[in-house]
């Protein structure tokens, strides 16, 4: 049975509204949040209805009587920098991911007014399922479990979608039965997924939801198709590249003097990072020519803001990624408003969740559920 009128959702901690794009024109979007003035401005810029439902400020600073109806969905992403190494694994404790808790009083207060949302889905690292040993994904479930939703989670990387390395949890919970064609195997349920569910106390994983779900077709594009024109972006001198190649380990050079022996034209994403060798920290130039970018991030330095290296002719260029070109690799289309500046633009796209994969899950999981929740709602 379908629904009639549109679906629902609230969208916290929002940035630039890559989830509601990635939902689609399908759903209505009753209220979304962010904190950040730049990402709250680039959603503003995108969504002409944004007066009527986005509220740029603290997730604390919000109360239930805020959030208008009740809505088919409730979506998170939460800051993951706890839930990463980059933030030192301090997990829902941390300072950034404790504001999970903000968004999380919002929904038991739904619930104690009878209108918690119907589904909820938490995206974050994957470092959410091991971080403190499993205790802060435990946590969570207990509080899932606690406001009445049953639960399960698959681990998604974008590379199945978008030629970017970027794997995600996705959290999938509801409160009413779930269809038997929703459950069963996905490639999405991973070793470190079936682990973590193997860690939760047996009250807990009676509650758990093995969501069922095929992984896409193949992918058709690679990071060069998503590249702009070379006379449009500025390239490094060769000097700053010389540097770069410098910073490799052997064994990246080794990558580089293949591609170039072997001619034509090879695109590669390349960070800097912190090793240690023989008990010395030394900075590395990491380079990877399998047709994927590394993982987009917030750019806060030089070296977390991701290079390009185009090795063609014999030749190696470099240069650094542009806003637009991280656009594409999150799946937004040309026509998103991007910031001017780069890094502000980056900082939008790089925290955001890949479009197509949010596509994938309302389309194979949440509109199906919701279309069997439908008779209970419409009796409402």
């Amino acid at each position: 049975m379908s629904r009639p009128d549109p679906l629902t959702f609230y969208e916290f901690f929002a940035g630039g509204g890559m989830a509601r794009l990635g939902l689609g024109a399908a759903w209505t979007c009753a209220f979304a949040n962010d904190f950040d003035p730049v990402k709250a401005a680039t959603y503003r810029d995108n969504f002409p209805d944004a007066a009527d439902h986005f509220h740029e400020g603290d997730v604390w600073a919000l109360e239930a009587r805020d959030l208008p109806g009740q809505a088919d969905l409730a979506w998170a992403s939460s800051p993951c920098q706890d839930f990463s190494l980059a933030g030192g694994r301090a997990g829902l404790a941390g300072g950034r991911s404790s504001t999970f808790f903000g968004f999380w009083r919002l929904v038991q207060a739904l619930a104690a007014e009878g209108r918690a949302p119907r589904n909820v889905v938490i995206e974050n690292v994957s470092g959410l399922l091991t971080s403190h040993g499993g205790a802060d994904f435990t946590a969570l479930c207990a509080a899932l479990a606690a406001a009445g939703y049953r639960f399960g989670a698959l681990e998604i990387d974008a590379a199945a979608f978008l030629p970017q390395s970027r794997p995600r949890v996705f959290v999938v919970a509801t409160r009413a039965p779930v269809p038997a064609g929703l459950i069963g195997d996905s490639p999405f349920q991973t070793r470190a997924v079936r682990e973590a569910q193997a860690r939760l106390p047996a009250d807990l994983a009676a509650r758990w939801i093995w969501w069922r779900g095929e992984a896409p077709g193949r992918r058709n594009t690679e990071l060069a198709d998503l590249l702009e024109p070379d006379g449009a972006v500025k390239w490094h001198g060769d000097d700053k590249t010389q540097s770069l190649l410098a910073l490799m380990a052997p064994l990246h050079r080794a990558r580089i003097a293949k591609v170039q022996a072997e001619g034509g034209r090879a695109v590669g994403g390349l960070f800097r990072r912190m090793r240690v060798e023989q008990g010395i920290k030394v900075q590395r130039a990491e380079a990877r020519f399998d047709g994927l970018a590394g993982c987009l991030r917030t750019p806060r330095g030089g070296s977390s803001r991701q290079t390009l290296v185009v090795a063609e002719g014999g030749q190696v260029r470099s240069r650094l990624i542009s806003g637009r070109e991280g656009a594409r690799l999150m799946g937004l289309p040309d026509s998103y408003r991007l910031p001017r500046a780069a890094t502000s633009a980056l900082h939008v796209v790089g925290d955001g969740v890949a479009v197509p994969v949010v596509r994938w899950l309302a389309a194979h999981l949440l509109e199906p559920l919701l279309a069997a929740q439908a008779p209970a709602i419409a009796a409402e």
